[in-house]
């Protein structure tokens, strides 16, 4: 099948891309939230579900799903684990929304901040709305204080070095209007755990607007975090390299 064209005949469509890897467990609940938020603002929608080749069963339930919620649902799934940054890129060549929602799949994010996400654009214009876990009334649960100190110490550090005056820099909670991710994924090279750092840094660069949503970021119920010394390592040497190119 080819690529969806963005048109929507003139009617605002969210397009929620979600990337998974062995998320058979957590895919029916955020599935089930999704419909639920969407369904109760009126809002036209779609979930593209992209995996990287689960051997938990994932893409089963993913067809499942797309006959319990036709014809919301997409399942665009790739041979193997290619990198979260990927992931988007390739939903984003099928979703048909012109504003796009990114997400964990994990239950981390709430969809019931979507709304608020989707206000806080409209009322500001902005170009983007990131979901915050460091301003106003966001909060982290569930990670223990190393866990808290590591992830709030990379923001800060980001912070000093690139200036891009948005409180979290390293939040994978946000809303698109669509033309502007996709001018921000031809200008940015970072595929890897730096991609939500990149976009947001470049998007200052570029002069989109910015604006930021608290959320409650809860850590995963079921599954394994993806997020290990390697990445950390990697988000390290991604912002120093963002420093020395915008």
């Amino acid at each position: 099948m080819a690529p969806a064209k963005s048109s929507t005949g003139g009617k605002d469509m969210y397009s929620v891309i979600l990337p998974t890897f062995n998320e058979r467990q957590n895919l029916p609940i955020i599935t089930w939230l999704l419909n639920r938020t969407f369904t109760e603002q009126n809002l036209d929608w779609e979930l593209v579900i992209v995996d990287d080749g689960s051997p938990d069963g994932t893409q089963e339930v993913a067809a499942q799903l797309i006959k319990a919620y036709s014809p919301h649902i997409q399942l665009r799934p790739r041979t193997g684990k290619l990198g979260l940054g990927t992931a988007y890129v390739h939903g984003l060549k099928y979703a048909k929304g012109n504003y796009i929602v990114i997400m964990d799949a994990d239950f981390s994010h709430h969809p019931k901040f979507i709304p608020q996400m989707i206000e806080k654009m409209k009322q500001g214009d902005y170009d983007i709305v990131t979901g915050t876990r460091y301003a106003g009334d966001g909060g982290v649960y569930g990670w223990d204080l190393k866990r808290k100190l590591t992830s709030k110490g990379a923001n800060i550090f980001a912070d000093t070095v690139l200036r891009p005056g948005v409180s979290d820099l390293t939040g994978s909670f946000r809303l698109y209007k669509r033309a502007v991710l996709e001018k921000l994924f031809e200008s940015t090279d970072a595929r890897g755990f730096t991609m939500q750092m990149a976009l947001a840094v470049t998007a200052k660069a570029k002069g989109y607007s910015i604006g930021e949503v608290p959320i409650s970021f809860v850590d995963r119920v079921y599954g394994d975090s993806k997020l290990g010394g390697e990445e950390i390592v990697e988000y390290a040497k991604g912002v120093l390299q963002l420093w020395w190119s915008i």
